[in-house]
C-alpha cells in the first residue's frame, strides 16, 4: 500500500490553526506566502512518496548493520539521503544567513510528518540534525556556528544529542564522562554514551556529536554538565575535514522497530571536545535541543499514525468478510461498512487529525513567540509541547495497535505492514523523555511554577472557541456542548492538583500523566473544533468540497467518543492518588 501525503489537511491546518496571518507578518518571514508553502509541500510529498516511503519495509527486514566499528544503513538509504541533501530539504526552516530556506516552523512541521510517515527510520536523522542546528543557533559561540551551521544546515553533516550514559537513563545528573581542559583551550572527553540514535552512519561526511559532561572541579548533580561540540571528524581552520575524533561506536541496539535508524553505543576515549557557552550550563543549553526534538517526536507520533490509518483504511475497503448486521444484503461485504470496523478508523482518523491540528497551532505559536515579544504566545507554546510530545505519542501507539485490529489476523503478520507500525510507533513515548517526564514537566514547570496562569490562559482560550460554537448551527452547538464539557474537567483539575501541591506534592503527581492525557485531549478537541468552524465558514462561502464536510464529521465524532475521556481522566486524578500510592507490591 503506497503512502499518500496528506498535504491538502496540512495546508488547511497551516492556513486555518497555525495562526498563519501573524507567522506571515513576522519580519524574517516576509513575503511568504499560501501558495508557495503548499508548492513546497507538493514537492516534498512526491519526493517522501517516491524515493522515502519505499525505503521503510527495506529498512524494517534489513536493519542497519554493524561490524568492526562500522554503521551500515540498508541499500537505498544513501542514495535516497544523498538526494534529499541535493534537493535541500534539510535547509527548509533554517535561517537565510547560514544557508537555509528560512521557512515557518508549522511548514517544517508538515515536512517533518511527512517524511517520518514515509519512514520513520529515515527521518530520524534529519530530525536530530534539526535539534544540534537548533542548539547551535541559539547558544553556540559565533566561531562554531562559522564552522558547522553551514554543513549542517546542508546536511552534509548530521547531528546527534549525546545525554544518557548506562548508569543514568533519565537521571542526567548521574552523567559522570569527563571533560578535561587542554592548554589550547579544547576538552579531552573520556566516557560511554548510549542510545544515541543515528551516532554511527554511512550517510554524511561528517557527524557532529553534542555531548553533556562534567568537568573535574564541577559540583555534583545535573547543575555541574556542560555542553561540547565532539566532531566525529576534526575540523581544519578552512573548514575541511581532518583526522578522525577518539569516538568510538562499540555496538548499535537490536530493536523492536525502526530498525534501519542506527541506535549507537558511543566511547569516548580523550575524545577533542570544545565547550558550548558556559561551563555547568549545558543542561540548560542541551534543553533548547531536547525542546525542538520532543516537538518533532510529537509530530512523528502524528506521522506514525497516519500511515498505520491510511493502511487501515485501504485495507477496509478491499477486505470482504461477513455479512452487514441490518441484512441489507445476503453476501459478504467489505468490512468498512460494520459499525465497529468504522468506529476504529473514525478514532484512528480523529485521534491523527486532532494531534496534526494541535502541532499546528503549537508550531505557530513557537514562531511567534521566538521572533516577537509576545509572552502569551510564548507560555501558551510552552505548555502545549508537552501535550503534543506526550498525547501525540501516547495516541500513536493507540491508533497503530487500532491499525493491527482492524486487519484482524492479516495484522499479526509481518507481511501485511500493519504490525512494522505497531513497533516503530512503540518507541515515541519514550523517545526525548518518557510520557511521565513530559507530564512532570507539565505540571511542575508549566503549571505549579506559574500558579496555573498558562494553563487558565490555555483554558481561556478553549472558552472563546465555545462562544463561538454556540452562535453556529447545530452540529457547532454539539461540539461546543462537548467541549465546555472537557473544559470544566480541566478546570476542576487544575484546582485540585494546584491545591493538593501545597500540602502533598506525592498525591499531585500520582495525577500527573492523566492531568496531561486530559489536557492533550481537549487540546486537540479544541483545535478540532477550530478546524470544523473555519471548514464550514468555507461551505457557506461555496466551497463545496468532500473534504470539508469530513473536517466537520471528523470534529463532531472526537467530541462525542473521545472529549468524554476527559472527565474520566478527572475522575483519576481527584480520586485515584490513594489507591495508587497505598498500593502494596509484596516481596
Amino acid at each position: 500500500m503506497s503512502y499518500q501525503p496528506p498535504v491538502q489537511d496540512l495546508m488547511f491546518c497551516i492556513e486555518h490553526l497555525s495562526h498563519w496571518d501573524r507567522v506571515s507578518a513576522l519580519e524574517v518571514h516576509d513575503g511568504t506566502d499560501l501558495a508557495d508553502m503548499a508548492a513546497a509541500l507538493d514537492g516534498f510529498a512526491r519526493f517522501c512518496a517516491e524515493q522515502i516511503a519505499p525505503l521503510s519495509r527495506v529498512g524494517d527486514r534489513q536493519g542497519a548493520t554493524f561490524d568492526k566499528g562500522r554503521v551500515t544503513l540498508p541499500e537505498g538509504h544513501a542514495q535516497a539521503y544523498a538526494r534529499f541533501v541535493e534537493m535541500g530539504w534539510q535547509a527548509l526552516t533554517h535561517p537565510v544567513d547560514h544557508g537555509g530556506t528560512g521557512l515557518p516552523r508549522v511548514v517544517g512541521a508538515a515536512a517533518v510528518e511527512m517524511l517520518n510517515a514515509a519512514d520513520m527510520s529515515f527521518g530520524l536523522c534529519p530530525l536530530l540534525t534539526d535539534g544540534a542546528i537548533e542548539a547551535l543557533l541559539l547558544t553556540g559561540s559565533d566561531e562554531q556556528k562559522a564552522i558547522y551551521l553551514e554543513p549542517l544546515i546542508a546536511g552534509r553533516w548530521s547531528g546527534t544529542m549525546n545525554l544518557t550514559e548506562p548508569q543514568a537513563g533519565s537521571d542526567l545528573g548521574r552523567v559522570v564522562t569527563k571533560a578535561v581542559r587542554r592548554g589550547d583551550g579544547s576538552y579531552g572527553l573520556t566516557g560511554t554514551k548510549i542510545f544515541i540514535t543515528f551516532g554511527a552512519h554511512d550517510l554524511t561526511e561528517n557527524i557532529v556529536h553534542l555531548v553533556l559532561a562534567r568537568t573535574p572541579d564541577a559540583p555534583s548533580g545535573p547543575k555541574g554538565l556542560s555542553l561540547f561540540i565532539v566532531p566525529q571528524k576534526l575540523v581544519n581552520p578552512d573548514g575541511t575535514l581532518g583526522a578522525a575524533n577518539a569516538v568510538q561506536c562499540v555496538s548499535i541496539e537490536h530493536k523492536l522497530g525502526v530498525r534501519a535508524s542506527p541506535t549507537a553505543v558511543l566511547n569516548y576515549d580523550d575524545a577533542t571536545g570544545f565547550l558550548i557557552g558556559q561551563e555547568n550550563s549545558g543542561l540548560e543549553y542541551m534543553f533548547v535541543m531536547m525542546n525542538a526534538a520532543r516537538f518533532a517526536v510529537g509530530v512523528q507520533g502524528i506521522a506514525t499514525a497516519d500511515r498505520a490509518y491510511q493502511r487501515a483504511l485501504a485495507y477496509a475497503k478491499d477486505r470482504v468478510q461477513s455479512r452487514p448486521v441490518n441484512g441489507s444484503v445476503k453476501d459478504a461485504v467489505p468490512i468498512i461498512q460494520h459499525p465497529d470496523v468504522r468506529r476504529m478508523l473514525m478514532r484512528m482518523r480523529s485521534l491523527t487529525e486532532g494531534g496534526r491540528a494541535m502541532a499546528a497551532a503549537t508550531a505557530g505559536l513557537l514562531d511567534i513567540a521566538h521572533h516577537q515579544d509576545d509572552a502569551g504566545a510564548g507560555a501558551l507554546a510552552e505548555f502545549m509541547v508537552p501535550l503534543v510530545k506526550g498525547f501525540c505519542t501516547e495516541r500513536a501507539v493507540e491508533v497503530a495497535s487500532l491499525g493491527v485490529q482492524v486487519h484482524g489476523g492479516m495484522g499479526f503478520i509481518e507481511e501485511t505492514g500493519a504490525a512494522q507500525h505497531y513497533r516503530d510507533a512503540r518507541i515515541l513515548p519514550i523517545y526525548e523523555g518518557t510520557t511521565a517526564i513530559q507530564a512532570n514537566d507539565l505540571l511542575g514547570r508549566k503549571v505549579m511554577r506559574d500558579g496555573g496562569a498558562a494553563a487558565r490562559g490555555f483554558a481561556a482560550r478553549i472558552a472563546e472557541t465555545e462562544a463561538t460554537l454556540a452562535g453556529g448551527d447545530a452540529t457547532a452547538r454539539a461540539i461546543g456542548q462537548s467541549l465546555a464539557g472537557a473544559r470544566g474537567g480541566f478546570e476542576a483539575a487544575l484546582d485540585w492538583l494546584l491545591e493538593t501541591s501545597k500540602t502533598n506534592i506525592d498525591a499531585a503527581f500520582a495525577g500527573s500523566v492523566p492531568f496531561l492525557m486530559l489536557a492533550g485531549t481537549l487540546a486537540a478537541g479544541w483545535k478540532l473544533a477550530q478546524g470544523a468552524l473555519a471548514a464550514q465558514a468555507a461551505l457557506d462561502a461555496g466551497q463545496d468540497s468532500p473534504f470539508l464536510t469530513q473536517k466537520i464529521a471528523t470534529a463532531l465524532f472526537y467530541a462525542q467518543h473521545i472529549l468524554p475521556e476527559c472527565l474520566t481522566e478527572q475522575t483519576r486524578i481527584l480520586h485515584g492518588a490513594n489507591s495508587l500510592l497505598d498500593a502494596a507490591f509484596p516481596e
